[in-house]
């Protein structure tokens, strides 16, 4: 499903609390969830963890291409009979919801739940600021030539409120959103499309 620039992707994470000695029982449990989710438009990716052996938490995030495709699954009747077949045996204990600059480095695909011991690792911090850094340096040039002749002699408080106020809506839906994904391979060491 090809989104519009403007639509970000939806990053859910749930935390759930399970008795350790149902562990074959969750395990199932999850997969089934990941299965019903996967055939809905948008999906992006599922994956699972405990923080470690024994622990009664279990660690879910989700990912949907946009909120609308969020909210499909999220009312669904396959979820709903999904969530009901738990009862008794799951407790749900926070959900939180990231777009934006959290959502920007997740990459988007399946992470296997057959390890629920080691967490998919975000890309190093300095990736990240280079990428940002790659779209934020033309976007800048290009507002300081337009932008910045226009209103040469405008107060520079002014000046700078007014570019920041055009550059950081492009940036956020349209720049960045662009270079993420053309440089995923890069971002989470990968190797580039042309060699695979």
């Amino acid at each position: 499903m090809h989104t519009a620039p403007h639509e970000l992707a939806v990053t859910v994470a749930i935390t759930r609390r399970a008795d350790p000695s149902r562990n074959a029982e969750m395990l199932a449990w999850v997969r089934a969830g990941a299965a019903l989710a996967e055939h809905f438009p948008g999906f992006l990716g599922v994956g699972w963890m405990r923080p470690q052996l024994g622990s009664i938490d279990w660690h879910m995030l989700y990912r949907f291409a946009d909120a609308a495709a969020l909210h499909s699954w999220e009312e669904s009747a396959q979820r709903q009979w999904w969530l009901s077949s738990a009862q008794g045996m799951v407790e749900h204990t926070r959900v939180e919801r990231r777009t934006g600059i959290e959502g920007w480095f997740d990459p988007p695909r399946e992470h296997s739940i057959d390890d629920l011991t080691v967490a998919p690792a975000p890309p190093p911090r300095w990736k990240q600021a280079v990428t940002i850094w790659i779209g934020f340096f033309p976007l800048s040039l290009l507002a300081a030539v337009t932008i910045g002749s226009l209103l040469a002699d405008v107060n520079v408080v002014v000046r700078t409120l007014a570019t920041t106020i055009c550059l950081t809506p492009l940036m956020t839906y349209l720049v960045l959103p662009r270079v993420t994904q053309a440089l995923q391979w890069w971002l989470h060491g990968e190797r580039p499309p042309w060699r695979k």
